[in-house]
Formats: C-alpha cells, structure tokens, sequence
C-alpha cells in the first residue's frame, strides 16, 4: 500500500456504538498507520447533551492510531450536513478517505480491504467508490465485483469521486425518470422513493443523493462479496430504523483482498442477485419475522 487513507469517524450521543467501532477498527494491524478524524456533532436538544458530552469524553481516551483529530460541533449540524462536511474536508486535503459511522463493527481485515482498493483503482475513472457491506443472502454473491450502487455502511471514495456528488435530490430525481431508470435505482427497495422524500424536504440523507450522484453519472463501486461491516444501529434509539436486526449479517472475519475486474462495467448478474436479495430482506413477512423474534428473544432473555 502506497497511500494509507485517513478514516472519518461521525459520532453524536451512543457512546457504548462508538467504543464498539473503534474496538474493532483497532483490530486492524493498519490501524497504527492511520489517522483517525472523528465528526462529533453538537446536542440536538437538551435532553441529548449529557449522552453527547459522554461520547466526547471517551473520543478523548482513544490511542491506537497514527494519529487522532475530533472536530467537535456546538451545534447540531445533523448526519446529512455532517457527512458532506467532514467528508469534503478531509478529501480536500488527503485526497481520499475511508468514511464510518459509530454504530458500525468492521472486519479485522476491513481497513487493508479498503486501502488496497483504494490503491488498485485509483486510476480507474469509472469506479468511483468502494462498498464493504452486502446484505446476507440465500444467493451466492462473488467476492469483488462492480455495481452502480452506493452502500453507506464503510465506504471509501477519492476526491475525484466526490466531486460528482450532487446535493440537489430534486436534479438527481428528474434526471433518473428523464432515463427512465426509476426501477433500475430502485434495486428491489424504494430508492427513488427517498430520493423524492429528500427532495420535498420529509427527510435528509446524504446517502441517498450519494447513491443516486453515482447512478444518474454510470459510475461504478468495487463492491466487497462478502459483509466486512455490519451495522448494529438499528432498534431503540435509532433516528431512521426501529426494526432491530432487519439488516443484520454475520461479520465476515477471514482475509478478503480486491481484485482488478476487466471489463470495467457493472456485473448486471450480481445486480439483480441483490436486487432479489433487498426485496427478500425488506419484504413484509421478512420484517413481521424479525419483530417477532426480536420480541420473543426480549421475553425470554
């Protein structure tokens, strides 16, 4: 590895996440070469401060990194604004980045994935982001392949690639239905759907204008075939999903490296492998499924 890239940490008030994902980041024999830039946001609201001002007091205890830079925010900036702030600061000075969210656990073997990545498609102009996250399916996914889809959960980008970020949801949106390629975005979920909410202001992800800046641009992701993060975020206390376990994976633990995929185009069958896979996971029997065994595990535990 030529270029070890600074990881971006966004935190706000669950400090129990956030020791969790750095635990397992420092799992990493890379984790000692790397600078760590830690977002943490400001008190929505008063009830919020004490949990917020408790994550910060940990922030303040953290070794085991090259080095370790926390941005603290007085005010709340919210994830969306946070995410485009952070990311866009230290791209413009590294010129790339690994970017994570505290409610995340990683792979021992995540941030060599990542920077090996990072490394091999530098110069690859139609790959311009990294995924590490694919959803457990009954299909067999191949170990690297390419999508024209942005997964927000341990990501990496260069600063070439961020520069097609767009943050107009409402452009993005005509020029998908101007392609005529809403189902396409979709991919067995409801895409567009958020990216029409983002637009009328009901809701504010930065990950879905992300996603679709890449879609509506035919660029591409290396995506990893196998889950080397998995998101512990949802459930009590989660501002977007309640639902505990409805994304859960089992972390894949053993080494996986990239690989450089020729042709550089999106493997179209492992599109459609996730697409049947998202709408499996977020159907209604799939959701009723997992409240109910969420509930009993609650009543027996």
């Amino acid at each position: 590895m030529t270029n070890i890239a600074p990881i971006i940490l966004f935190t706000y008030k669950r400090a129990a996440h956030t020791k969790r994902c750095i635990e397992s980041l420092k799992q990493s024999p890379l984790a000692q070469k790397s600078v760590l830039y830690i977002f943490s946001d400001g008190a929505k609201e008063r009830a919020d401060l004490a949990d917020v001002l408790a994550v910060r007091a940990y922030l303040k205890s953290i070794t085991g990194f090259k080095e370790v830079i926390i941005e603290e925010c007085e005010q709340n900036r919210g994830l969306a604004d946070s995410v485009i702030y952070g990311v866009s600061k230290v791209l413009n000075k590294h010129g790339r980045a690994i970017v994570l969210e505290d409610d995340l656990t990683l792979s021992p073997y995540f941030l060599t994935y990542m920077n090996e990545a990072l490394d091999m498609y530098e110069n690859v102009e139609e790959v311009i982001n990294i995924n590490s996250h694919v959803l457990s399916s009954p299909m067999t996914f191949n170990d690297n392949f390419l999508i024209s889809f942005a997964n927000s959960w341990g990501w990496a980008t260069w600063k070439r690639g961020w520069a097609y970020f767009e943050n107009d949801a409402s452009k993005l949106l005509t020029q998908i239905k101007e392609q005529g390629r809403e189902r396409e975005f979709d991919l067995g979920y409801h895409f567009t759907r958020m990216l029409k909410e983002q637009s009328e202001g009901k809701i504010n992800s930065w990950a879905i204008r992300w996603n679709a800046s890449l879609f509506v641009n035919r660029k591409l992701s290396l995506n990893a075939g196998k889950p080397l993060v998995t998101n512990g975020g949802f459930g009590a206390g989660a501002t977007h999903c309640n639902t505990p376990n409805l994304f859960s994976v089992k972390l894949y633990t053993d080494e996986l490296h990239p690989q450089m995929i020729t042709p550089v185009e999106e493997d179209k069958e492992m599109r459609n492998k996730l697409c049947k896979t998202y709408m499996i996971r977020t159907s209604y029997t799939n959701k009723l499924r997992v409240a109910i065994f969420s509930k009993l595990k609650q009543i027996f535990t």
